[in-house]
This record gives C-alpha cells, structure tokens and sequence, in this order.
C-alpha cells in the first residue's frame, strides 16, 4: 500500500507518469543540448541508410491514450501522443521488423514471444471497461524470435520462448501510437530476472547486427519511476538522476557502457528507480547501439519531475 502522505494513488501515479512523459516532449527540440553543457545530436548518423536506429522511449501508463483516464491535461498528453507517433520517422528506410524491450516483462533466462499471431495482455488494473478492449494485431514472427534467440546464444546466454505471451502495454501503447495499422511483424524479448546492467548491455551488443537486417529495436520504459514518491516533492531526485543519465548516455560507449553499468552509483538513483526495470531496456539499446552515440530526443518537466528519452544512430 502507498505511504498515506502521497498526493496521488498508486493508479493516478502511474497514469500522471503519462503526463510528465508528454510535458517532457514538449519542452524540448529534438537534438537540444542537455542544461550541463555537454554536446547533444553528435555526428552520428546512419553511414548505411538501410541501417536501424535504436530508441529508448517512455511509455506512459496503463492504457493510456486509448482509454480515458480522467488525469493529465489534454496539451501534455497530445504532446507525448505526437512523440510517439515520430518514433515511426526515425528509420530511413522501412523496417522488416520491430523488436521490443518492455519493462513490463521479466523472465529467468531472456525469452521471445514466439506466436505467429500474438494475443494481447492487459497488464494493468482498474481502469475504465474499454481499456481491455483495445486491439494492436501486429503479427508475430517466428523467424525474429529464432535469430535473436540463435544471436544470444552466440553471446552465451541461456534463452526460452514463449508462444502464449502476449503485447503488455510497454509496447502496445507506443507501437500502436508509432504504427497504428499493425502490420510490422513485431517481436517482444523479455529482461532477464536479477536486472543486471551489465548482462543487459550484453544483450544489447549481442543484438546488434539485427540494425544490419531491417530490425528496428525499440525499448520501453521510463527515466523516473518511483509511483512511491510520484509528485513535486521528488523534484530534485529526477531533475539530478536525469541530470546524469544526459550527461553520460550521449558519451562515446567507452564511457557511456561502463557509467550505465554502474548507474546505481549515480545521485538519488535508488530514489528514482527502488527497482529498475523500467531503466533496464536502456541498457540494451545502449548496447545495441555500438559505436553510435545517443541523442537526446526531448527532456522537461511535470510535477517538478524531469524526464528524458533517447535515440541511437
């Protein structure tokens, strides 16, 4: 149960996570520079059109855009509709497929959803009826599923599929938003339990040659998530944390990897993240990234609460 002091319930924090989202994409340009001065939007563009980018974006709470949930004003919530519906920009040539890294999926080894034609799961609670109405039918594909399982098996990992796993909402919301007509077959891989950094940028790295292949890898979660502490009270926690997460993350890799696997150590990172899954899919598109060096797409403030989101390559 939520501390009595909170301002919010646990349900109104995680929808009001919605709303810093989009005030955070509208508060800032794309390629800006971070307020510590370190250079955003390095020269890092694709050499090879036909190469991927990789993105960590936010996505938001529960079924939100689909369902009303009576929180957040219209302006901010439009603003992170119109930054996820972008995320389909990114690419300069149309990807084959799309593989998700959702916060919103643990396993004890890195497991892929298998299907052909992948359910929905509604992972959410207490919500209007229609938010468990809401269709994405993307198809799966078998064939992802069996490369990124053949790829972190070269990396030494131990792997699983799942053929009953459905779309949680980390990727249905900003996928449907990105690509509304659900034709990209789509693949999501779960983290792996024990949330190490180090072993997800591993991940990350083993990935990487699917950019060469048409696979447009996007992970989903968020910079700030302590639902605990979700208000302006928390406001030098998140402005701190992101602070340093868009001072390190857009460095060359050989300090960006090393600072990610040590993010606990960062300022007020515990208070931002008691458990960090939903910084955990950065992890393993920094390390899909490579050599690329991030972008910060947008970063800004709600609730006296900073957010940031970023694009690779």
């Amino acid at each position: 149960m939520d501390s009595p002091n909170l301002s919010v319930t646990r349900r109104q924090a995680i929808a009001a996570g919605i709303a810093l989202t989009a005030a955070a994409a509208g508060t800032s340009a794309l390629h800006s520079a971070s307020p510590g001065g370190a250079a955003q939007g390095a020269s890092n563009g694709l050499n090879d059109p036909k190469k991927m980018p990789v993105v960590f974006v936010p996505h938001g709470g529960g079924p939100w855009p689909f369902a009303d949930t009576g929180i957040g004003s219209k302006e901010e919530l439009d603003l992170l509709a119109t930054y996820l519906r972008s995320v389909a920009t990114l690419p300069r040539t149309p990807p084959k497929a799309l593989l998700v890294i959702s916060a919103h999926w643990e396993e004890r080894a890195p497991t892929v959803m298998s299907s052909s034609s992948p359910p929905m799961l509604y992972d959410y609670y207490g919500f209007p009826e229609e938010s468990y109405s809401i269709t994405w039918p993307a198809p799966g594909s078998p064939e992802l599923a069996a490369r990124v399982r053949s790829l972190l098996a070269t990396a030494g990992f131990e792997t699983n599929t799942d053929a009953a796993r459905g779309f949680d909402h980390g990727t249905f919301v900003p996928l449907k938003l990105a690509y509304p007509e659900a034709e990209i077959p789509t693949v999501q891989l779960s983290l792996k339990r024990g949330l190490d950094p180090q072993e997800h940028l591993a991940m990350g790295r083993a990935l990487a040659p699917l950019r060469n292949e048409g696979v447009f890898i996007i992970g989903s979660g968020m910079t700030y998530h302590n639902l605990r502490a979700f208000g302006p009270q928390a406001s030098p926690v998140a402005e701190s944390f992101d602070a340093w997460l868009r001072d390190v993350t857009p460095r060359a890799p050989s300090e960006r990897d090393p600072a990610l696997a040590h993010w606990a150590e960062a300022p007020f990172a515990r208070q931002a993240h008691p458990r960090e899954e939903h910084l955990l899919p950065l992890m393993v598109i920094a390390g899909a990234a490579g050599e690329d060096r991030a972008n910060v797409a947008y970063n800004g403030t709600v609730l006296g609460l900073r957010l940031s989101a970023y694009h690779f390559g």
